[in-house]
């Protein structure tokens, strides 16, 4: 029976009601690596395989309302509500592409992995909908897999992105009654690792070629690069990341992606400047989009759409959006930026391009190889590849690292507790 077959036959794991620890352990399910806690694990481990995560989505108009039943499990929100989100994915026949896209990436990662001769099987498993993650992590352990090493699909710290991953991990331990069998480690936040940051680049460069190409009077100041990434409530922005590092608001989840920004731009104009665009000076902000709380919660803000209204009366004459949050095209990129921000832009009357994500882009291929060989190879955090002062990110996760502020602490794996 195949993984997704195997997906249909069960639902959503329940949460686990504890994520034991082994004797002498500070990390739940964790290798002998990477059990003691040390943020930088340099001991090689010898996985049996990738447990590939991500958020999952329909793949029929009748999966969406049990999709979305799942997304906002223990929130108490109303079908007639979930169909207000529902028409998005209803547009597109009720298909999320996200599902496919981890098909093309799970073959990629595995063309890649082959390539090095490293043998490694890749699981993949959603956190909403089918395959499962607990469908994954049963299909790896009927393999004979004792250890897996796992990668989750978002570059950045917060509860959604990190956090309600390694949450995850535990419910598909405690679903299979696999604790105490199956180890998994989590790769760290790979917001600034080479592999992700180069597809940005090449895209906001290629997107400006392209508007100077359609209309050869535009300059570069007349252009606004809007780096866009999902608003989370300020709360859980707050919490992301260990208190003491003291990132202040927003968290590390904002200072994170300042600090990828900031790179895509010093290389962007590194290469325009090769280029012959001397005195290049990028005109850019970090914006939010795609928040679904109540108007009484603060989220995370300005709002790309708020933004993109204001940029006439700045001088652009042009915008580019470059997903930075976001590892594909999946239905938040594909409704909320190629309908309603290009409909701002139309609107302010802006020339508009979208900078892809890193989909299957050769360079995030190779980097997310990169950091599993890290792990594999114990990598010290000397020699590991970043680009940025805040990385390379932690391999386990501290303690108390991205609290989500209504469900507090829920058992999770590969961090130290709580």
């Amino acid at each position: 029976m195949t993984i997704e077959n195997l997906g249909r036959t069960r639902g959503k794991a329940a949460p686990a009601k504890d994520a034991p620890l082994a004797p002498g352990a500070f990390v739940s399910a964790a290798t002998p690596a990477a059990c003691g806690g040390d943020p930088w694990v340099t001991e090689p481990t010898r996985y049996d395989g990738v447990l590939l995560s991500s958020f999952g989505g329909p793949e029929s108009q009748d999966d969406v309302i049990p999709f979305l039943r799942n997304v906002t499990s223990g929130r108490g929100i109303p079908d007639e509500r979930l169909e207000e989100v529902a028409v998005h994915y209803r547009h597109h026949g009720g298909v999320s592409p996200i599902n496919e896209q981890n098909r093309e990436l799970k073959a990629a990662l595995e063309a890649e992995l082959e390539r090095r001769g490293l043998d490694l099987p890749v699981y993949w498993g959603n956190r909403n909908w089918h395959p499962y993650v607990q469908d994954a992590v049963a299909e790896a352990h009927e393999a004979g897999a004792t250890k897996l090493i796992a990668l989750g699909t978002s570059a950045y710290s917060s509860y959604s992105s990190c956090r309600q991953y390694r949450e995850d991990y535990a419910d598909a331990l405690e679903s299979t009654g696999l604790f105490g069998e199956l180890e998994i480690d989590k790769i760290g936040q790979f917001f600034d690792h080479p592999g992700f940051v180069r597809p940005f680049v090449d895209g906001v460069l290629a997107d400006l070629e392209s508007l100077r190409a359609d209309d050869p009077t535009l300059e570069l100041g007349d252009v606004e690069v809007l780096f866009t990434t999902h608003s989370v409530p300020m709360a859980d922005a707050n919490l992301s990341g260990p208190e003491t590092r003291g990132f202040g608001e927003g968290g590390a989840y904002r200072a994170q992606h300042l600090a990828v920004a900031e790179v895509v731009v010093a290389d962007v104009t590194a290469a325009l400047e090769e280029r012959g665009d001397t005195g290049v000076e990028l005109n850019w902000q970090l914006v939010y989009q795609s928040r679904s709380g109540p108007p009484s919660q603060p989220w995370l803000e300005p709002d790309i759409n708020d933004v993109i209204e204001t940029l006439p009366g700045a001088g652009r004459r042009a915008v580019v959006v470059v997903p930075i949050g976001f590892v594909s095209d999946h239905m938040e990129v594909l409704w909320d930026l190629d309908n309603e921000a290009k409909e701002s832009a139309e609107e302010a009357e802006l020339a508009f391009r979208r900078s892809p994500t890193p989909g299957v882009h050769p360079a995030y291929i190779s980097g997310l190889v990169d950091l599993i060989e890290e792990r594999v190879n114990g990598t010290p955090k000397a020699l590991r590849p970043r680009r940025t002062s805040l990385g390379p990110w932690y391999d386990v996760c501290r303690a108390g690292c991205c609290e989500n502020e209504r469900l507090g602490f829920r058992p999770a794996v590969a961090g130290l507790q709580p």
